[in-house]
């Protein structure tokens, strides 16, 4: 079947009327998040993975990818008017967007950031359309031992391109492997680290270990933090960009389209790791680099652009491989895992609707996108008056319920609590959660596939060294790893200098 047939499946699968009211669900839901600071994709997805109980597979993976690449959406309009980026993928919009906004251009900034993420996460979706089936079937050839090796060279991948201390995310993947093994094991029958607890003998919930860290912790955090905002008083102005401003953005966004579209795939990467990127290229490549900060309409498109499409194709590893790119992705694998769906290649031969559909649903979701954000802008603005105080009891009762909704399970609230209060203790350290939850994804896949790949070769580990793809992808989890010695010896010599 070529593309284009599989377009066509996408298509009817994404524009029946309930798989369309959910993508428009998902896109609001996602430039309303984007748009608050505080609340962020990662938690919203978080908080909805119970509601997902009552959908269809494909209802629920469109809402929650919408969720997602609207938040990126959404997040450009707070950091042009409130120099306060709603999504951690705005950060560099804040530079010049808001230098924009005092200029009497907000409008137009709003229009430039609008306009390349569509046309970028268009680009994008076509690349991830074009790409999933020749990679489906080369992931159809790996093997057990290669699985192994691919899940540890991401799992090493997240670790040296998370933020912050690299041993501290060390220890938050170990953290999360060690999580993810709670439980009965499936070989032995004997029970691990339940500390006698019959109510983890199935394993901690992925909804509890979620909600509980991205969730209740990041509310904890955010009512320590200022909620002044100050959104500029001044009318937004026109919101279509000029002629002039047109020729100025069209390079940056295919740039950061192209950029994006590669930093996405890489785990760990993603939306934020595309933006920073695209940022310095533009600046680099700048006849005048010296505007960049003072409002360069440039320094808005370009990351702009680079964020949705590393949004966009951060999804590759995950239709695909099966494996989660950074903390999103992994929520989406739970998703799967929720509806009985095994992530992998084998769902686009099996599933080719959910697979296709969600694929079109991106690009249906961008179109949305574009005609909220547009036309819509002076009610995005009106949120950022909303109070935190006034949120965060509706959403922390909104956790509590859907938790127990789950498995009628009063100790998994507690759990959940528990779970809320090591995330807000983690944001105190400074240690970044994701890799935790990758961690806690990826280690039962890691143990099931180190398994059979031993019992396939009757206990001789040099099975990770004779078949070739598995030898390719271990000599490169070794290069990542000399690579990152340097920021290894510079995060030590930061802790002695403390001491």
């Amino acid at each position: 079947m070529d593309l284009w047939a599989n377009l066509a499946v996408g298509f009817e699968a994404a524009l029946t009327w309930s798989n369309l009211l959910y993508c428009l669900i998902g896109v609001t839901l996602g430039t309303l998040v984007g748009v608050l600071p505080g609340l962020g994709p990662v938690a919203t997805i978080a908080m909805l993975l119970p509601i997902t109980y009552g959908l269809s597979p494909a209802e629920a993976l469109i809402m929650l990818a919408g969720i997602y690449y609207g938040a990126q959406y959404g997040g450009s309009t707070t950091a042009i008017l409130v120099n306060l980026p709603g999504e951690s993928s705005s950060v560099v919009t804040c530079l010049d967007g808001h230098a924009m906004a005092r200029q009497g251009r907000a409008g137009v900034a709003l229009g430039i950031a609008a306009i390349g993420s569509f046309v970028a996460g268009s680009l994008a979706i076509l690349l991830v359309a074009a790409a999933s089936t020749p990679l489906a079937e080369f992931a159809l050839s790996f093997g057990p031992a290669d699985y192994f090796s691919l899940m540890l060279l991401g799992l090493v991948a997240a670790v040296v391109l998370a933020q912050g201390d690299l041993l501290k995310a060390l220890a938050m993947a170990l953290l999360g492997l060690l999580l993810g093994l709670v439980g009965v094991d499936v070989n032995s029958g004997e029970e691990r680290f339940t500390f006698g607890l019959p109510q983890l003998a199935d394993g901690i919930s992925f909804v509890v270990i979620s909600m509980g860290i991205f969730g209740i912790g990041e509310i904890i955090a955010n009512l320590e933090r200022d909620e002044s905002r100050s959104p500029l008083s001044r009318q937004l102005g026109r919101l279509l960009p000029t002629r002039d401003d047109y020729r100025r953005a069209w390079k940056p966004v295919l740039r950061g389209a192209g950029l994006g579209s590669l930093l996405g795939i890489l785990p760990g990467g993603g939306a934020m790791l595309s933006s920073f990127a695209s940022y310095l290229v533009e600046k680099r490549l700048a006849r005048d680099p010296e505007r960049f900060g003072q409002g360069a309409i440039e320094g808005v498109a370009g990351p702009e652009a680079a964020n949705n499409a590393g949004a966009q194709t951060s999804f590759i590893p995950l239709l695909v491989m099966g494996l989660p790119s950074n903390a999103v992705m992994a929520l989406m694998v739970g998703a799967m895992m929720i509806h009985g769906i095994v992530p992998g290649p084998q769902v686009m031969g099996e599933r080719p609707e959910l697979f296709w559909g969600l694929i079109v649903s991106m690009w249906v979701g961008n179109v949305l996108l574009l005609l909220l954000n547009l036309p819509l802008v002076g009610i995005w603005v009106r949120l950022l008056a909303v109070p935190y105080r006034l949120l965060y009891p509706a959403i922390l009762l909104f956790c509590c319920i859907g938790v127990y909704s789950v498995n009628n399970s009063l100790f998994d609230v507690l759990l959940t609590v528990l779970f809320g209060l090591l995330g807000y203790l983690l944001i105190k350290l400074r240690c970044e959660p994701a890799p935790l939850l990758l961690g806690f994804i990826l280690g039962p896949l890691m143990e099931e596939h180190l398994r059979r790949a031993m019992l396939l070769s009757r206990g001789d580990p040099s099975v990770f060294v004779t078949r070739p793809l598995s030898l390719t992808l271990l000599l490169t989890l070794g290069l990542v790893l000399i690579l990152c010695l340097p920021r290894l010896r510079a995060t030590r010599q930061a802790a002695f200098s403390e001491d």
